[in-house]
């Protein structure tokens, strides 16, 4: 369940984010063709690399089936609507529901109808009772193996000197370059687990004015609103850092000791927060690729084909193929179809709402593109021939299929360089 809702979620936030700022920034075809091959490169490249690195392993049938089918269907009815060159509210609407009812139907095949949960669940947890001995074990031994280099004569003490120095210098300008970010993120991202007098006083003082600047679409900071007395108006940004402000101090002052139990207030506030600072990276990173591409004279959909989609989709290859490599590629599997598939139904959907929204009752252009095409083609074939070949192998995954996989990635990136090098 948490694999399709907070997983789903926290993987997907960057192209969720950049889906919604592409569109709104006049950029479909970029937002487009960055989710459709991000979700190619996931199906075929992430998927191919945990086939070869763990291949082959055996699948749970039902999850897998359940997973590619739902996102098989939800790629087939976008390219059926990117196709018609038009869609309508209720149908970018209709895509959100359609994830929503895929997370329900999850959550009912996890419930379980004939009360085989409990049973599962107890498998599960000798399972993974059995893996935690193994892995002390491994690591007694690792252990033992490092109390014996540590035993064994250095040949030369002034290169392992040098090697450690350099590793030293290396962190310490990390943490330089951290310490500004780090900051910043610790004065406007409440910290829950991490109590701070000080920290949680800037919050309570920042984070409405923060708030406020992210809905200034909606609601201009110079509007003016009645404060206190009925004759003056002020603008609501001044009202807005004069009462936080006043806040902050009184907390500053009288709060002593740390809370007895989390605020969900504090949590709250502080994933709109994250999601805030997510749409602003989003947003920037967006204003460099078009930088990058009026320098290299290059389209937009090559940029979000390539940069764009790899740079969002690097977090799942690192995640997936550390699972692979720790003996858990069925997991790894698992994570490589409900991120792209809420990018594609939740993230463009909510980016298409937005849109449609704008130009109810009538219906939002789609331009015609043959890149866009060819991702939705590679994007399905993908997703097929996985789900054919591993059911033809009784729900194994062989490594061959791990090779097919990245080579057709491949092949996608080339042919869609050269048609928007070519093509423009």
């Amino acid at each position: 369940m948490a694999a399709v809702t907070l997983l789903a979620l926290g993987n997907g936030s960057p192209d969720f984010f950049a889906s919604v700022a592409a569109l709104r920034g006049g950029h479909p075809r970029t937002g487009l063709a960055a989710i459709l091959s991000a979700g190619a490169f996931v199906s075929a490249f992430v998927v191919g690399a945990v086939a070869i690195l763990a291949g082959p392993f055996p699948l749970d049938p039902g999850p897998f089936v359940r997973d590619v089918f739902f996102y098989l269907v939800a790629a087939s009815a976008l390219f059926y609507v990117y196709l018609s060159a038009e869609i309508f509210l209720w149908q970018a609407v209709g895509f959100i529901l359609f994830y929503i009812f895929f997370v329900g139907f999850v959550f009912w095949m996890d419930l379980g109808v004939d009360g085989t949960t409990d049973k599962n669940g107890e498998l599960e947890m000798g399972l993974a009772v059995e893996r935690e001995q193994k892995a002390w074990k491994k690591k007694d031994l690792l252990t033992d193996t490092a109390d014996e280099e540590s035993e064994r004569p250095v040949g030369n003490i002034d290169e392992v000197e040098s090697a450690w120095s350099l590793h030293r210098v290396l962190r310490k300008v990390t943490q330089i370059w951290a310490v500004p970010v780090s900051t910043l993120l610790k004065l406007t991202v409440p910290s829950p687990s991490e109590w701070s007098r000080f920290y949680i006083s800037a919050n309570i003082g920042l984070c409405p004015l923060i708030l406020l600047y992210s809905l200034s679409s909606f609601i201009p900071l110079d509007r003016q609103i009645v404060f206190l007395i009925p004759q003056i108006r002020l603008p609501i940004w001044s009202v807005v850092v004069l009462t936080s402000s006043s806040l902050a101090l009184v907390h500053f002052i009288f709060e002593r000791d740390p809370p007895e139990k989390d605020c969900i207030s504090g949590t709250l506030v502080a994933f709109m927060m994250s999601v805030f600072w997510i749409s602003t990276m989003a947003g920037e990173l967006l204003s460099c690729l078009e930088t990058i591409g009026i320098i290299t004279k290059l389209p937009p959909a090559i940029l979000g084909l390539t940069v764009l989609a790899w740079g969002n989709s690097v977090g799942d290859l690192v995640a997936d193929v550390a699972l692979a490599k720790a003996g858990q590629p069925a997991m790894a599997m698992a994570g490589c179809f409900a991120g792209p598939m809420f990018n594609m139904l939740v993230g463009l959907g909510t980016a298409m709402v937005i849109e449609t929204a704008s130009f109810y009752p009538a219906a939002y252009e789609l331009h015609f593109h043959v890149n866009i095409v060819i991702a939705f083609v590679f994007l399905l074939l993908s997703l097929m021939g996985s789900l054919l070949v591993v059911t033809w192998f009784r729900f194994r995954v062989p490594r061959f299929w791990g090779f097919c996989l990245v080579g057709l990635y491949l092949l996608f990136t080339l042919m869609s360089i050269a048609i928007a090098r070519f093509s423009g």
